[in-house]
């Protein structure tokens, strides 16, 4: 498990691009045969991988963790972009289909990773929080999450929103997960952004690719670009705006971690304020 700290206003300011790119972009996520974990110094998040091939992959525990199981006092959000699969957990299997998602509740022992067809992988990608309560482990199915259409085409922003691991749905300590969906000929997400003062937030652009992303980061007085590639994941410090122009089309999944729940709970900018000053009010993603 990698370890990431984050950065101050001041200190992002100052970065070079690469820089930007190492200390908030995770890449390499999806590699066959292997799981990948990254602890984030921001609300004690993990990011984690996995794209099990010939055997299935097993969530270990990691000494920064403290824990004789990776979900001793955790849960965990899993949404799957690749092809059709399963999670096991405490051996009771749950199968999961492309843009499917399964909630794994605290005191979860054994967590593993299986793809039906190695020629056609699984690809897993989890955000895990700390947990204060065990809830049940569920299932949601692509089309039994809450859908909320956003934007307008001539904004270039139309866009489905798919809400999984949610209030109303899912019962969670502080995790909020879910996936946006841009509609063919849109390339803006979260347009106009905002901040969560109370949440920080985690994207993951998938289906992206041959084209990139170039998300926006930083303090909406100054905010800062980096270039996302397909599969990439980039963590925002609560202060931070979070929002993306790509070449193309594309997806991604958002996560969410802090005091509350509030889907709405939002500081949103106008697109005025962006360079010049900041803004509230409410918004989506």
């Amino acid at each position: 498990m990698e370890y990431r700290e984050s950065a101050d206003r001041a200190g992002m300011s100052r970065m070079t691009a690469r820089e930007l790119r190492d200390t908030f972009v995770i890449d390499g996520l999806f590699q066959p045969g292997q799981l990948r974990l990254s602890y984030l110094e921001v609300e004690r998040a993990v990011v984690g991988s996995a794209m099990p091939v010939d055997a299935p992959l097993i969530l270990p525990t990691d000494k920064a963790l403290a824990a004789r199981f990776f979900c001793e006092r955790r849960e965990v959000g899993v949404i799957n972009i690749g092809g059709p699969g399963s999670v096991s957990l405490d051996g009771q299997r749950h199968d999961l289909d492309r843009r499917d998602s399964l909630y794994i509740g605290r005191g979860v022992e054994s967590v593993s990773f299986a793809s039906d067809d190695p020629a056609e992988p699984a690809r897993y990608y989890f955000v895990s929080y700390p947990a204060h309560a065990s809830h049940p482990c569920k299932r949601v199915r692509r089309e039994e999450a809450r859908v909320i259409f956003a934007g307008e085409a001539s904004a270039a922003n139309r866009r489905v929103i798919r809400q999984s691991i949610r209030p109303g749905i899912v019962d969670t300590c502080q995790l909020v997960m879910g996936f946006t969906e841009l509609e063919s000929g849109n390339v803006w997400n979260t347009m106009p952004p905002h901040t969560h003062r109370r949440r920080s937030e985690i994207y993951m652009y998938f289906d992206a690719a041959p084209g990139r992303v170039m998300h926006l980061m930083g303090d909406p007085a100054e905010p800062r670009a980096v270039f996302m590639d397909d599969g990439e994941a980039v963590f925002s410090p609560s202060w931070s705006i979070h929002s993306g122009v790509g070449t193309g089309a594309y997806s991604f999944v958002w996560s969410m971690g802090g005091e509350n729940l509030e889907f709405d709970d939002m500081d949103v900018l106008a697109v005025s304020d962006l360079g010049v000053g900041a803004g509230t009010g409410e918004g989506a993603k």
